[in-house]
Formats: C-alpha cells, sequence, structure tokens
C-alpha cells in the first residue's frame, strides 16, 4: 500500500469511527432527555441512562464523568447548532436570532421544558443558552450591513444585551401559555432590535 493509500485508509477509520461516536452520544442524549420527562433528575441513574441507550457503562465513561456532564453536553451542541442556524442555512436573512425556530422546537418540547425547571436545571440550560446566543448574534451583526451602525467594539455588548431580550421573551412566552406565533415573535423581536439601532453606532 502506498503512502497517499494508506492516508486515505486511515482518513476512512476515523470517519467511520467519529460517525460510531456521534451516534453513540446521540443515543445517550436522548436517552437522558426521555428519562428526564419520566422522573426527576436526581433520581435518574447513569445506569438509567445506559439501559435506555443501550450502551456499555465503560462506553459512557470514555466521552462523560456523569449525568450532569452528559445534559450539558447534549445542551451545548443543540444551543451551538440552534444559535448559529441563521449564517450557516440563511445568510442572507435580516434576522439576527432564530426567534421562530427557537421558540418553535421550545413549543413542542415544553414537556422537556417544564422538567428542566423542576430539576432545577433550567439555570444552568439558560445560562448556557445565554452564551451561546450572544455569541451568534454578535456574528450575525458582524456579517449583516444592516448593522454596521454598531461599532465592532461595541458588537459584544449589543450581542450579549439582544441574547438577554431574546430568552426573557422566550421565558414569558412559556409562563403567558405560548398563545403567541413563533412568527410574530420572531417580528417584534427583531423590529425592536432594528429600531434600537440608533445613528453614529449607539444603540438607544
Amino acid at each position: 500500500m502506498s503512502e497517499n493509500e494508506g492516508a486515505r485508509a486511515d482518513r476512512r477509520t476515523r470517519r467511520k469511527t467519529d460517525r460510531r461516536v456521534l451516534r453513540t452520544r446521540d443515543r445517550l442524549g436522548d436517552a437522558l432527555v426521555e428519562l428526564i420527562q419520566e422522573k426527576p433528575f436526581d433520581s435518574i441513574s447513569v445506569q438509567d441512562v445506559l439501559d435506555r441507550a443501550g450502551v456499555a457503562r465503560s462506553t459512557f465513561y470514555q466521552h462523560y464523568s456523569d449525568k450532569e456532564d452528559l445534559f450539558l453536553s447534549d445542551a451545548d451542541e443543540f444551543l451551538e447548532s440552534m444559535s448559529t442556524v441563521l449564517s450557516r442555512c440563511a445568510p442572507d436573512s435580516a434576522r439576527v436570532a432564530p426567534v421562530r425556530e427557537l421558540f418553535a422546537h421550545v413549543a413542542e418540547a415544553r414537556r422537556l421544558y417544564d422538567a428542566l425547571v423542576e430539576s432545577g436545571m433550567i439555570h444552568d440550560f439558560m445560562e448556557l443558552a445565554e452564551a451561546h446566543f450572544a455569541r451568534g448574534i454578535k456574528l450575525r451583526l458582524a456579517e449583516l450591513s444592516r448593522s454596521s451602525a454598531i461599532p465592532a467594539a461595541q458588537r459584544d455588548a449589543a450581542a450579549r444585551a439582544l441574547a438577554g431580550a431574546l430568552l426573557s421573551l422566550l421565558k414569558w412566552w412559556i409562563d403567558d401559555g405560548l398563545r403567541l406565533q413563533p412568527e410574530l415573535l420572531d417580528e417584534l423581536y427583531h423590529r425592536m432590535v432594528w429600531s434600537g439601532v440608533g445613528v453614529a453606532g449607539k444603540i438607544l
């Protein structure tokens, strides 16, 4: 086997291994999410997750230290994907945050949200969410010519404020019984975003 053929074989092996790792992580994450909706988080054991996912204990500990680590890792992957979806899939959109996509997902996963509130895990989730959406919004502000009024030095602060507003709106919407459509809230949020960008780069 030539050196080039060997390198290609190594890459194929790594891709297969990577796919197996991703499938295992997905199974573990899905199992924990299902269990969180069935019983209190504190009462869920690692063995419960392993039994539900059909994964060996040794495999679990190759990836995670405990169930909290699994939860936060799974949440981190979801939030990374959600917070950057506009940059990846709708670069020409004038939106800075995927409000309707996020709200629609939360509506579908309402039982999970309620379970996270009951378990106390919602605080960790929201803290992680604010960090992810702040980064995603900062990226969008840098990408959109419409936000050029905001100096680069102020984008961190603007993005953090807009991420906080997004999550505050989400909490209000849930507490209000999810009555308004995600599309309407997306429009409202972005009207506030763009009306708040004033002249001379100031956020009004």
